[in-house]
């Protein structure tokens, strides 16, 4: 798998999260703030519970620039070293049953999951548990990822 294009795949999903996140803040800003909606007694309480919401709209913008920002600074210092695992990097690992993972080591957007070339590939941050476990692994290591009560085993295939 070319890492560019997962780069770039990632910045475009980034891009349109933004986009439909700054949509709905502006929708939800136009609700709190139309006339129509002032309260009418003590009891109506739509325009207010609109501006909590349009609040939350507007952290999720400024969440996903953060996340856009946090990508653009991996760009331009992407580690070129390989021989442990480090944010930036595309590790590819196989639990005991001979099942391929690929997880890529990022910044942010934690959770993003997307098909490239017919692989599934996944994000993870370093503050994860799954994250947290493979930073500074090496290849032919193996890594156990501790959620809820189960544990679970990969080898680490390649590092990318």
């Amino acid at each position: 798998m070319n890492k560019v294009v997962l780069l770039d795949y990632i910045q475009q999903q980034l891009e349109l999260t933004l986009h439909i996140a700054t949509e709905a803040a502006m929708r939800a800003y136009n609700t709190a703030t139309d006339d129509e909606n002032v309260a009418e007694n003590k009891y109506d309480t739509f325009a207010l519970e609109a501006s909590y919401l349009a609040h939350g709209q507007a952290q999720r913008v400024a969440e996903c620039k953060a996340d856009i920002s946090a990508y653009q600074h991996l760009l331009a210092a992407m580690p070129t070293q390989q021989d442990t695992v480090v944010v930036g990097h595309l590790v590819v690992l196989e639990d005991h049953d001979g099942n391929v993972k690929n997880v890529f080591l990022g910044p942010a957007a934690g959770g993003l999951k997307f098909t490239i070339d017919g692989q599934d590939v996944i994000i993870v941050t370093p503050t994860s548990p799954f994250g947290e476990a493979l930073l500074g692994r090496s290849i032919d290591e193996e890594v156990d990822i501790h959620i809820n009560n189960n544990v679970i085993w990969f080898d680490v295939i390649s590092i990318k």
